[in-house]
């Protein structure tokens, strides 16, 4: 599911909830509820995250498996 791909991917670069909480400019606890799947996550963040992770929105959705993210315009 779409929260364990988070999770997954900020373990995978040990970091800390906080540390991407930070990057999104939330709290640490709003984090830990998109982790949880308890909130829906902003489109914006998704971004955010999709550029930091190096990833396409599409994997961070799992409706993919494939990392690479698309080209830019």
């Amino acid at each position: 599911m779409f929260e364990s791909r988070l999770r997954d991917l900020r373990e995978d670069n040990d970091l800390k909830q906080k540390n991407i909480a930070d990057l999104l400019n939330i709290h640490q606890t709003t984090y830990s509820d998109y982790e949880l799947g308890r909130v829906n996550i902003p489109v914006a963040s998704l971004h955010i995250l999709a550029d930091y992770y190096n990833v396409s929105i599409d994997y961070l959705l799992c409706r993919t498996n494939t990392k690479k993210p698309y080209p830019k315009k």
